[in-house]
């Protein structure tokens, strides 16, 4: 009989099958926190934190007590999901009721039921992608194994991360690329119209061109294109000899 594999071997599993073509960034952060919940039988929810318009925010979430319970450490600037995320290193609330460091975070954690956590960093070739946050409703509910466990799990999740990020910058490159040679074949084409109807250089056309976008306070691009669909909608010169086509 085949042995059934742990919610966490599942979701390790999963997040290496997720493909990342098929999903925007914002549907992968989700699945990952989604996978590790799943996953990781302690934690009851889960948050990602990362940077947003260049501030640290939990973007992604579970439940929305994350957000929440997390904005106490944002406010304050200080606390284990930012601390994990700033150096790389993991850790652990065992119990929010005791005194210890955040202590904003901990009476936040108190508010909402929350009794441990634990933040591991979401890192690929040294660079961190953010943190992953997991709160437990129960006092040291992190125990070594789990930690081990949860570490894999971030590690295999900032990799995906990564890659997604890198998909998705690729892309956007791809497609700023890809637009930008539709400009230019439009203004070629344009440059050519001027060129055969008043003989200037190359150079001069696209002045003209220029000149025209700046009088009109229009893009280069929609100037060009306008110039190219009107001479396109111009009738054609007479047949030569000027007979019209037979009757049928």
């Amino acid at each position: 009989m085949a042995e059934t594999s742990s919610p966490l071997d599942q979701s390790l599993a999963e997040l290496s099958r997720f493909f990342i073509g098929d999903k925007t960034l914002i549907d992968t952060l989700h699945r990952v926190a989604a996978l590790a919940v799943e996953g990781i039988e302690p934690a009851d929810f889960c948050g990602l934190t990362m940077l947003i318009d260049g501030k640290p925010r939990t973007s992604v979430f579970t439940d929305v007590v994350a957000p929440e319970i997390d904005q106490a450490q944002y406010d304050a600037g200080s606390g284990p999901c930012l601390d994990s995320f700033r150096t790389g290193e993991i850790f652990l609330i065992d119990s929010t009721v005791d005194e210890g460091p955040w202590p904003e975070f901990r009476e936040a954690c108190r508010h909402h039921g929350i009794f441990s956590t634990a933040s591991f960093p979401m890192v690929i070739d040294g660079e961190r992608h953010g943190a992953m946050n997991l709160y437990s409703q129960r006092p040291g509910a992190f125990k070594s194994a789990h930690i081990a466990t949860c570490r894999h799990f971030a590690a295999q999740a900032g990799v995906m991360i990564g890659y997604a990020r890198s998909y998705w910058s690729a892309r956007q490159v791809a497609e700023n690329l890809e637009r930008a040679l539709d400009s230019r074949a439009e203004i070629e084409q344009a440059k050519g119209i001027i060129i055969g109807s008043t003989g200037c250089t190359a150079d001069e056309a696209f002045e003209i061109l220029a000149r025209q976008s700046q009088h009109e306070n229009r893009k280069l691009r929609d100037v060009a294109i306008e110039l190219v669909q009107s001479k396109m909608k111009r009738p054609g010169p007479p047949a030569p000899g000027g007979s019209s086509p037979a009757a049928g």
